[in-house]
């Protein structure tokens, strides 16, 4: 009988051998597996994916990206339920707000100061570096009327402003302390104000039906409707700068991803995500692919040749 049973249990590690399943209670052998998410932005993709490679490049993990995510509430949601380990992107303000419940912070270095600090401290989760690049909302004109009016800051449309119309967000019109009530006790009123979907401010500008509009700085239609961002220089709007989150048990496994945080850190000015953007929203590349291209132009690995096609 013994014997027998020898030859059955024989039998099944072969056939396991040969289809590549396992046994039930018997070890796979796999890669631990880094979840790593995005919002529904390709801003929040390209950057997901650079993680991607890097960590797949640079540790013995595995990743699995979780994409278009709804808003950075729901990834946090997912972080603090162990269904995220790492966030792609996560803004200053956005977090402030949301997840940490205070009010604005305009300052942005004390604003990545806070965030850096109270996620540790409340969630056990690392804010790594800025990528270098803020997606905070500006206000955006024409190039042309911009040459032709001299017009540099927000403050310069004052003179100009009664004849203005002024294409905006429909979210941003009643939010509270950065919406269009706060915008007018620090800078002044536009003569019209038309609320619309955001995906049409840009091109309502360049179309002429719109003489200024509501954008996001890293947004790369920007450049597709050769729109120039104003400086805020009153500082309105509070900070939006983009890092990723790291849970603090996935870099206390794989402290590499702390290295990796550190080597992208100031690496993406504002400009360069919006070319990214670019060619990944507008020119509809891959954004794994748009990804793969920054690392490789920024010599973040040396075999690049050797990256899956």
């Amino acid at each position: 009988m013994k014997e027998k049973t020898t030859k059955l249990l024989l039998i099944a590690v072969v056939l396991v051998m040969l289809t590549g399943c396992t046994l039930p209670g018997l070890a796979s052998g796999g890669k631990d597996t880094i979840k790593i998410s995005s919002l529904a932005t390709s801003e929040s993709e390209i950057l997901a994916e650079m993680l991607s490679i890097m960590i797949e490049r640079n540790t013995e993990a595995g990743t699995e990206l979780v994409s278009k995510l709804g808003s950075s509430i729901v990834q946090h949601q997912g972080m603090e339920r162990g269904d995220i380990d790492i966030s792609a992107t996560r803004y200053t303000g956005t977090d402030i707000a949301g997840a940490l419940g205070m009010d604005p912070i305009k300052d942005p270095e004390k604003a990545l100061k806070t965030v850096k600090e109270k996620f540790p401290e409340r969630f056990d989760q690392t804010w790594a570096p800025s990528y270098g690049f803020e997606n905070s909302y500006s206000v955006a004109v024409t190039k042309e009327f911009a040459e032709e009016n001299n017009i540099e800051n927000v403050s310069d449309l004052e003179p100009y402003a009664d004849e203005l119309r002024f294409g905006v967000d429909n979210a941003w019109v009643n939010r509270k302390g950065d919406g269009y009530d706060g915008f007018q006790e620090t800078y002044f009123s536009f003569g019209d104000v038309f609320p619309m979907d955001t995906g049409l401010v840009y091109e309502a500008a360049a179309s002429g039906h719109m003489d200024v509009v509501l954008a996001y700085s890293s947004d790369g239609r920007i450049k597709d409707f050769d729109l120039k961002v104003l400086e805020d220089n009153e500082q309105f709007f509070p900070p939006y700068d983009a890092s990723p989150v790291i849970a603090n048990d996935t870099l206390e496994k794989y402290p590499e991803i702390k290295t990796i945080t550190e080597k992208l850190s100031g690496q993406i000015t504002t400009e360069k995500m919006q070319e990214l953007n670019f060619n990944a929203a507008v020119e509809h590349v891959n954004p794994r692919k748009v990804a793969r291209q920054f690392l490789e132009n920024n010599n973040y690995f040396e075999d690049a040749a050797k990256e899956e096609n």
